[in-house]
């Protein structure tokens, strides 16, 4: 059977700070995929490589399919896999969630463009491969169409129009999908990192699939706005599988775990069934959260959830199209905080339609609340986002990671605040919120102090 090597191009940066870094479960689920029908399969995932070292591994793999995973933080390094590859194999196919929304970008570098879930799509792009059918009639793929050069030569690239397949149906059954080949990753230098940075070692588990809300900012464009589950059985199985390559805790990485309560409580009670103890975290809503499920979640070993939050006026919620409100926010925090959860919340700041009062509001907001961990970022209107339909005439540059010892964020679009602006938001939203966890019962007054002569100073940036 065919040799297949899957790439996951991610670099950590000199000054990297992120709390999250989590090995690549969608060329792990890819992998799995191919190697349950009889396919060869080799992960190389970059995160603990230096590029130099990547490419050289990557080119000693001799692999005759190379996928290459990429999202808008990789996408250089993606293209500069493939132009390293280039007649060093016999196929390159790109995917990820910026070759879904951007095909276009992809295929003059590429043989194939996976657009969504890519599990199938892969087993059929290698069959036809190897059948010598045309790489266009697999659903879900973007490609070049060749003339009669070898494929994966310049010639071949440089003749005809890009040929788009019709779109693949997400999958229905997730059960069927078999767990990521987590055996093909470097589990023992994550463990290493986790237990380095943070004193213990924690690992990813979906446990459903899409997210049915729409939300203007988010691109979810790989799994789309169709929300499915797997069972609390089959979720539980893995996570056993995690515990037993030596993890001391699991992430869910589902866009929103909490949806259906009736499946979280299910779940719960699963772990509990098999007696099974171990810390977990997970992404929740603040509309589809209370006391009892936080109570259960606590129960079951649930030691941390997070929420995605936003903004602290209902305003900016409602044109961000996040249909939640600020006293639901507040009232699924509190929750939480009471049944004995850690709780972390997401704030995007001047986003694009704000006023100086709504920045303000959104930054006393969120360090009011009683949260153990505050994510503060600017917004980027990503590709295959309804705010970059709104603003992408805008976009003055790509992403690329910004070294700095404060704030690594960059201003990709030429916004209604500067970059300047921005990032004095951030700073300020860090220290108000170190202060109030930090300051005990001195820290209102020390925030008022604070706050008054820096909301002066912000109104006075342009």
């Amino acid at each position: 059977m065919t040799s297949t090597l899957l790439i996951y191009p991610f670099f950590r940066r000199r000054l990297d700070r992120s709390r999250f870094r989590f090995p690549p479960l969608g060329v792990a689920y890819v992998a799995a995929s191919l190697r349950e029908a009889g396919h060869s399969v080799q992960v190389l995932d970059c995160t603990f490589l230096s590029r130099d070292e990547a490419v050289s591994q990557a080119l000693a793999t001799r692999a005759d399919v190379v996928g290459i995973y990429c999202m808008s933080t990789m996408k250089e390094d993606c293209l500069g896999f493939a132009r390293a590859l280039r007649g060093r194999c016999r196929l390159l196919v790109a995917g990820g969630p910026l070759p879904t929304c951007e095909p276009e970008a992809f295929v003059q570098d590429f043989d194939a463009v996976v657009r969504g879930e890519g599990e199938q799509t892969m087993l059929e792009i290698l069959a036809a491969h190897q059948a010598g059918a045309d790489l266009a009639s697999v659903p879900g793929v973007v490609c070049r169409r060749e003339n009669d050069a070898p494929a994966g030569s310049a010639a071949a690239l440089e003749s005809g129009a890009a040929a788009c397949a019709p779109p693949r149906p997400f999958a229905s059954d997730l059960d069927r999908i078999p767990f990521p080949a987590r055996d093909l990753l470097p589990n023992g230098r994550y463990i290493e990192f986790g237990r380095k940075s943070y004193g213990y070692a924690i690992t990813t588990v979906m446990s459903t699939r899409g997210c049915p809300f729409r939300c203007e900012f988010c691109s979810n464009v790989v799994f789309g706005d169709s929300y499915r589950e797997r069972s609390p059985q089959n979720v539980v199985d893995e996570i056993e599988a995690v515990l037993a390559l030596g993890y001391d805790r699991i992430s869910f990485a589902d866009d929103v775990f909490t949806l259906n309560r009736r499946r979280v409580l299910e779940i719960c009670e699963e772990i509990g069934r098999r007696g099974l103890r171990f810390p977990w975290e997970c992404l929740g809503r603040v509309d589809t959260f209370d006391l009892e499920t936080a109570q259960a979640m606590k129960a079951a070993g649930c030691f941390r959830v997070f929420f995605g939050i936003e903004s602290g006026n209902d305003r900016i919620l409602r044109l961000m199209d996040k249909r939640i409100t600020t006293a639901q926010a507040a009232g699924a925090v509190l929750a939480a905080s009471q049944a004995g959860l850690e709780v972390g919340a997401f704030f995007i700041v001047c986003y694009p339609g704000e006023t100086d009062d709504t920045v303000l509001e959104t930054l006393r907001f969120a360090t009011s609340l009683p949260l153990d961990y505050l994510g503060l970022t600017m917004p980027y209107p990503l590709p295959g986002t309804a705010l970059f339909d709104r603003v992408g005439d805008r976009v003055t540059r790509a992403w690329r990671p910004q070294e700095t010892l404060l704030v690594n964020h960059v201003l990709t679009y030429d916004g209604d605040f500067s970059a300047a602006k921005m990032r004095f938001a951030l700073l300020k939203g860090r220290v108000q919120f170190e202060m109030r966890r930090r300051l005990g019962k001195w820290a209102p007054a020390a925030l008022v102090l604070f706050e008054r002569p820096t909301d002066a100073a912000f109104r006075l940036l342009r």
